[in-house]
């Protein structure tokens, strides 16, 4: 079955819409500001998604594009001045990063409270896109056991009975969805390009999600049959099409549940960003 990541994050943004109302009465409208340094097809497009979909929900996003040359220096100095910007609630540096930009220094150096990407160690918030996945997970364990309100010890209690395997652990998506999927204690085990046995890992997995963003690096060879499938990576083709690690039509027949592109991972996860800045913004306004 082909999930509709399109129709879950519109569950969302409509929850997302009555907060933001409710902020808006109160003369607070929560602001995302996100800094780019990139040209990748793929960041540019999420962020033209966060932009049109925050707007939607009465949110204001401001995009702030530097040159690509822009010293780790002067993107510490912009980003401490977000910092203590109180009309900002949300603060993202886009990857994948500028070769001279030093990852780390830039990560720590958001306000937690701010840091809607999940990406500071004392953040406040669980990366957007593990949580888009475990959303999606979700929605398929409620399909599946005929449910229409699950609890997440029931969601857990589900994800333990299954074999995970994670291809791709990068830093803006396998690496978080790795150390989500870890904590709920499930079965999982990560495949990279070193892995020996990823034929037989897959093969033997009940869910796999694929997080690398190159062609045909899941085929339906790979899989048993009945696996959920889950497609996180993208790359543009020749085409100008946005594809997956996976081609639908290859896998479809054996998947009993899989994720499209475009369509499928992407809107959850922007969806689950905005939530972030909205619970940010309640926060820094004393709502909860």
């Amino acid at each position: 079955m082909r999930i509709d990541g399109k129709q879950i994050a519109q569950e969302i943004f409509e929850e997302l819409k009555l907060r933001v109302e409710k902020l808006k009465e109160k003369n607070i409208i929560p602001h995302l500001h996100i800094i780019t340094l990139t040209t990748d097809h793929a960041s540019e497009s999420y962020v033209g998604q966060k932009k049109k979909k925050g707007e939607e929900i009465g949110a204001k996003i401001t995009v702030e594009n530097l040159d690509p040359r822009t010293s780790t220096e002067s993107l510490l100095e912009k980003i401490e001045k977000l910092n203590q910007d109180s009309t900002v609630h949300g603060i993202i540096v886009q990857r994948p990063f500028s070769p001279q930009i030093d990852e780390e220094k830039i990560a720590n150096s958001i306000n937690p409270g701010k840091d809607v990407d999940g990406f500071h160690p004392d953040s406040k918030f669980s990366p957007p896109i593990a949580e888009a996945v475990l959303r999606i997970l979700e929605c398929i364990f409620k399909s599946t056991s005929e449910v229409d309100e699950a609890g997440t010890s029931e969601v857990l209690a589900w994800l333990k009975t299954k074999k995970i395997a994670v291809v791709g652990k990068g830093v803006t998506a396998g690496g978080p969805i790795m150390k989500t999927l870890g904590e709920t204690r499930s079965d999982l085990v990560v495949i990279t390009s070193k892995t020996k046995n990823k034929q037989e890992i897959l093969k033997n997995a009940d869910i796999v999600i694929c997080a690398v963003g190159k062609p045909n690096v899941i085929r339906k060879e790979d899989l048993k049959n009945g696996v959920i499938l889950v497609g996180v990576g993208m790359f543009r083709s020749d085409d100008g099409k946005f594809h997956s690690d996976y081609e639908e039509e290859d896998i479809k027949n054996i998947a009993s549940f899989y994720t499209p592109t475009p369509g499928g991972v992407g809107p959850v996860n922007v969806a689950m960003l905005l939530k972030n800045l909205i619970i940010a913004t309640e926060n820094q306004a004393g709502l909860k």
